[in-house]
């Protein structure tokens, strides 16, 4: 196993090998969602931290926003630059890790999705990244935070899973729950049709709201509301997803 921290190496070539991709219609729905949470008007400025291959990121400048793309991963951020070139959308970049925004007083939302937070080594480590969001936003300021959902992933807990993708690829997942540190662990191993193995792990720190809202008061963001998605939905037990939504005093 590598030395390095997991999520140095497992967002690269073969990540989107690994996962059924998203449909297009999953995104719209998606960025509507964050439109309609945020209510900030065309023109604002919005860092999408760990924006990935700028699924959410090109929509967003596509609508008029003034978008900011950060992630670790140079191989999304070139698929990302590539595509937001293809659509003709400007879009700032910045390859840097999540505990280092260069920023300040600069932005009129950060978003964080899809899980992104918890992929840190521990707490302290997480509290970094939100102490770093509040620098980078403007007095006013929103931070919508999308991560998954403890209880329910508790609730429906599936400790196997194999996926038969399309090009031949079968990809077996093991999963564990440390309840101690309440980190969700994986072991993926992809057989490719050649023959090929590789192996993958991820581990995420999964918190629950009341840990949020704690972490998010302490880094002097204030909670304005908190989902069961980018809808708007209320949060149950049963909601996969919880999005929290706060403000730079």
């Amino acid at each position: 196993m590598s030395e390095n921290p997991w999520y140095t190496t497992y967002f690269g070539e073969d990540y989107h090998s690994m996962y059924d991709v998203l449909s297009p219609e999953r995104t719209a729905w998606e960025v509507h969602g964050i439109v309609k949470r945020l209510a900030l008007p065309p023109g604002s400025s919005i860092l999408d931290l760990c924006c990935g291959h700028g699924r959410h990121t090109i929509p967003l400048a596509k609508r008029g926003y003034r978008v900011t793309g950060q992630d670790l991963s140079e191989v999304f951020l070139r698929q990302a630059q590539a595509e937001a070139e293809t659509q003709g959308v400007p879009i700032r970049w910045i390859h840097s890790d999540m505990r280092n925004i260069p920023f300040e007083n600069e932005f009129d939302a950060v978003i964080n999705l899809y899980s992104s937070f918890g992929y840190l080594e521990n707490e302290d480590e997480d509290r970094k990244v939100l102490q770093q969001v509040q620098q980078a936003l403007k007095p006013g300021g929103l931070f919508l935070l999308e991560t998954i959902h403890r209880e329910a992933l508790l609730r429906y807990y599936n400790p196997h899973e194999i996926r038969r993708l399309a090009d031949g690829l079968i990809v077996l997942e093991e999963r564990s729950f440390d309840l101690l540190n309440s980190r969700s662990n994986a072991q993926l191993t992809l057989l490719h049709a050649d023959g090929r193995r590789t192996a993958y792990h991820h581990s995420v720190r999964v918190y629950t709201l009341t840990e949020l809202v704690r972490m998010l008061t302490d880094a002097e963001l204030r909670v304005q509301g908190y989902y069961g998605g980018l809808d708007g939905r209320e949060l149950s037990l049963a909601s996969p997803r919880q999005i929290v939504l706060s403000r730079k005093a």
